[in-house]
């Protein structure tokens, strides 16, 4: 092949108490054309992030894609990149993991590969965490976890009934600004309530959707990252007290909401907020050849 387009979904991570753990795919796609040239790199970007994006080798997809390139001893002179992105960046919806499984992706199709272990591996040792990768990776529900320094990851199917809506601000965030406001350890009360909330949100995911208003509730990090964000904080408190599960997606800003009958209750204010309904993505990144 001289060429692949890669589509990629966008995800979110946390899901309540799940933190760096559980991620869910989102029918939201970037889509990035990679041909194969002689020499040289050229980057065309269009749609979110197109005008605050490096054009150069620090690219995020390119250097994800070098890195794999690298790993596989797969030769690329030069490399022509069209992106059309979809998901918001820097709003907690994976729009750095999705490029980086995008780079990744690329480069395995390239070597006559499909994503694996390995590929996941690359992509979380970019995140340092694996939930948002896995997610792009394979689609679904991910559940991620490590052993030593290897990053780990499963795909479990989705009930079908889920219905998320993701409510987007005009704020951007950045996961190394939240996550400084975390603290080194938490109160053992608070670390058990967040095994089971967790655990409970796997099934709720999966099996039950009703019990997800109590699956996604968290204190593990949520409490301690309101201050960076103070509007998204009392929407999901006021989702919460309608009857909606929401949580906080990733780092946040957004929020992630699963009603059970697919609508945002009209007396909750979302002022300052966008809702976007969207599927949950079950397919993961889809690579096909160019012509």
């Amino acid at each position: 092949m001289t060429g692949v387009r890669v589509t990629v979904p966008a995800s979110t991570a946390n899901l309540g108490s799940g933190f760096d753990a559980l991620g869910l795919a989102l029918g939201l796609h970037d889509e990035v054309e990679f041909r194969l040239r002689e020499s040289g790199l050229a980057i065309e970007v269009t749609g979110q992030g197109s005008t605050g994006v490096p054009d150069d080798e620090t690219h995020l997809v390119v250097r994800a894609f070098r890195a794999a390139a690298d790993r596989l001893a797969l030769d690329v002179p030069g490399l022509h990149l069209r992106c059309r992105n979809a998901i918001p960046h820097a709003r907690g919806l994976g729009s750095s993991s999705a490029a980086v499984v995008a780079g990744i992706a690329a480069a395995y199709a390239l070597a006559g590969h499909g994503v694996d272990a390995t590929a996941l591996q690359l992509a979380a040792e970019f995140e340092g965490h694996a939930d948002n990768a896995a997610a792009a990776m394979f689609g679904g529900v991910a559940v991620a976890w490590t052993e030593g320094d290897r990053y780990r990851a499963v795909r479990l199917d989705p009930h079908p009934a889920l219905a998320p809506v993701v409510l987007v601000p005009d704020q951007e965030s950045a996961t190394r600004t939240t996550r400084g406001l975390l603290p080194p350890t938490v109160p053992h009360v608070d670390a058990a309530f967040a095994a089971g909330r967790s655990a409970l949100a796997v099934h709720a995911l999966t099996a039950d959707p009703s019990l997800l208003l109590t699956a996604l509730d968290d204190r593990l990090h949520e409490p301690y990252r309101e201050s960076a964000w103070p509007r998204t904080y009392a929407l999901v408190r006021a989702l919460r007290e309608a009857g909606v599960a929401a949580a906080v997606s990733g780092a946040g800003p957004t929020v992630l909401a699963l009603p059970e009958d697919g609508k945002i209750p009209e007396d909750v204010d979302v002022d300052g907020f966008t809702p976007h309904h969207v599927p949950v993505d079950v397919a993961g990144v889809r690579v096909a050849p160019l012509g």
